[in-house]
């Protein structure tokens, strides 16, 4: 996979991947909103051995400006092997749940802005029979809980949506991933109480460049949250809505 394109690249966890596609010797196409980031991750990754390192500042909510983008990329690259999807918030419950507006704010970042990326994505791979689409969604997706359902909300949405497409691109030959990932030791959590279950950034986007380039299906990372999950899925409602989680 020598020719990636990253949305939301100064994530943490993109960074971690975005460094092992570029000590493969890949070519990187990056968009993020912070320019000043965005610009100090193209150095590093340059230095990193990248073949080539390019970056847009974009605001990914704009959606009316995907389809420029998507196509910039393209001809920078001179075409794409792999996309990753990395953007995203993650909000506070309470103020969500006063809030009408922060709720559907959170909605537009985390699920119907990263759908039109995949929409364009998908039919651009589908025309050229092959590719890797990669999404990062959550392990919050699995099960709707009090204390986060509004983020695992907009990330069960998600988990569908790419069901629906990887069904759709597999006799297309187009690979389509969707990357759970449970806690995760990143400035998105600096807000939250650590404990063994928390994994480190670098741990997950190494993930994800091996799902890529094998062409994964559904990956849990690390990998013992399948099992945890499973377990949470399992638990009957009439017993999970009593739960304290």
């Amino acid at each position: 996979m020598k020719r990636v394109l990253i949305f939301g690249a100064t994530s943490a966890i993109a960074q971690e991947a975005a460094k092992k596609f570029a000590a493969s010797g890949a070519s990187l196409f990056l968009v993020g909103r912070n320019e000043a980031k965005l610009d100090a991750v193209k150095q590093d990754l340059q230095v990193r051995g990248a073949a080539s390192v390019e970056a847009l500042t974009l605001d990914l909510v704009d959606i009316d400006e995907h389809r420029g983008a998507l196509r910039t990329a393209t001809d920078r690259l001179g075409g794409l092997d792999g996309v990753l999807i990395a953007h995203g918030t993650l909000p506070d419950q309470q103020v969500c749940e006063r809030s009408v507006e922060e709720t559907m704010r959170v909605f537009q970042i985390n699920c119907l802005s990263v759908i039109s990326l995949l929409t364009l994505v998908a039919d651009h791979f589908e025309a050229q029979r092959r590719g890797c689409i990669a999404v990062i969604s959550s392990v919050a997706g699995d099960r709707g809980r009090k204390s986060n359902y509004v983020y695992g909300a907009t990330k069960g949405a998600l988990n569908v949506f790419l069901q629906g497409m990887r069904n759709r691109l597999y006799r297309s030959g187009v690979s389509v991933v969707t990357v759970k990932p449970g806690l995760v030791d990143s400035p998105m959590t600096t807000h939250l109480p650590k404990n063994p279950l928390f994994a480190a950034s670098s741990t997950i986007g190494e993930g994800i460049y091996r799902a890529m380039v094998r062409g994964g299906d559904e990956v849990y990372l690390p990998g013992y949250w399948r099992a945890i999950m499973a377990v949470v899925r399992g638990i009957p409602e009439r017993i999970f809505k009593r739960m304290n989680l």
